[in-house]
């Protein structure tokens, strides 16, 4: 994430204090995401940790998410917990925010190019594990909400100048549009909400290694939870059909689709399409990064999804799919 906070080494090095970690030897921030700030720490031994801090959830959300991610690891989901502190807690106030550190998982990220069938596969049953492990971790309806969204395009049509603006009414009608085809009946539970290429590492025999980032988690369909992680991880110029179907084998190697989801997932991924046009726009395309290098992500390449998805049709996406 960008690192919209700024620290000096003294605050980090007594926010270290109170953990069984070592002294501090240098930290740095991390450049990716849109939300929190992130940084790498290196303590003593070569021990290295990731902090993050909340930019955006208050106290009781950052509580909720350090349970729920302690629960997921719990239950065999590759994900780190948070390290509690020396009196037992895992969230402290760091420059006045919400912080909380994590161990740091080794492991490789995949560029577009370098994905295959196999790693999508295994993304694919590792995400079913998340959904599965997530029974009973309510999250709430999270921060995307059509309702949320449609107050975004409002902001886009209001501030977005002569670039941006022009894009509000089409946006504003094809999300409308998209929700009103939604099927409320479909399994859901906590899901992700994020699982893009830079929040999985893969481990040195081609394993997921970690799911990192759970800051979109919430309550939702899991057919869109795969339908994120699909546009995500299956898209180069072209979707790419082979990497699609088999990140839905993997998927119900672990946990079937009924054939409500089945039918549902043109609408879920039109919606996810939209969802990820519309916040880059408002988070990147119309925001200043934040304290040092932030990570740039092009709202246009979403936009050529959905009009892709609309192209392809619900039968063709469903053949796409090998369903």
């Amino acid at each position: 994430m960008a690192t919209f906070t700024a620290l000096s080494e003294t605050q980090i090095a007594q926010f270290l204090g109170n953990f069984a970690v070592g002294r501090l030897v240098s930290f740095a921030g991390i450049p990716a995401g849109s939300v929190n700030s992130n940084f790498e720490i290196q303590a003593e031994e070569k021990s290295r940790y990731f902090l993050r801090v909340y930019e955006e959830q208050g106290w009781e959300g950052a509580l909720a998410e350090a349970k729920m991610l302690a629960h997921l690891a719990a239950l065999g989901v590759p994900t780190p917990a948070p390290i509690a502190r020396r009196d037992g807690s895992t969230v402290a106030l760091l420059a006045g925010k919400p912080a909380a550190l994590f161990p740091w998982r080794e492991g490789t990220m995949r560029c577009q190019q370098a994905v295959t069938k196999d790693d999508t596969s295994k993304l694919g049953a590792a995400l079913a594990r998340v959904h599965a492990a997530g029974a009973g971790e309510p999250r709430g309806p999270g921060r995307f909400r059509t309702e949320d969204l449609l107050l975004r395009v409002e902001k886009i049509a209001r501030e977005g100048g002569a670039e941006l603006a022009p894009h509000a009414p089409f946006l504003a009608s094809a999300l409308k549009g998209a929700c009103a085809k939604r099927d409320p009946g479909l399994p859901s539970g906590l899901v992700h909400g994020d699982l893009f290429r830079d929040n999985v590492l893969f481990g040195a025999h081609g394993e997921v290694a970690a799911l990192l980032d759970f800051e979109s988690a919430h309550d939702g369909a899991f057919a869109y939870d795969i339908m994120v992680t699909m546009l995500a991880w299956c898209v180069g110029d072209t979707l790419d059909g082979a990497l699609a179907a088999a990140l839905v084998r993997g998927y119900e190697s672990v946990r079937v689709l009924t054939a409500g989801e089945k039918k549902a997932l043109h609408t879920e991924a039109s919606i996810a399409a939209l969802r990820f046009t519309i916040t880059r726009i408002t988070d990147y395309a119309m925001r200043d990064g934040g304290v040092g290098e932030r990570v740039a992500k092009d709202w246009r390449r979403f936009a050529m999804r959905h009009e892709s998805l609309q192209t392809l049709g619900p039968q063709g996406f469903a053949a796409l799919l090998g369903i």
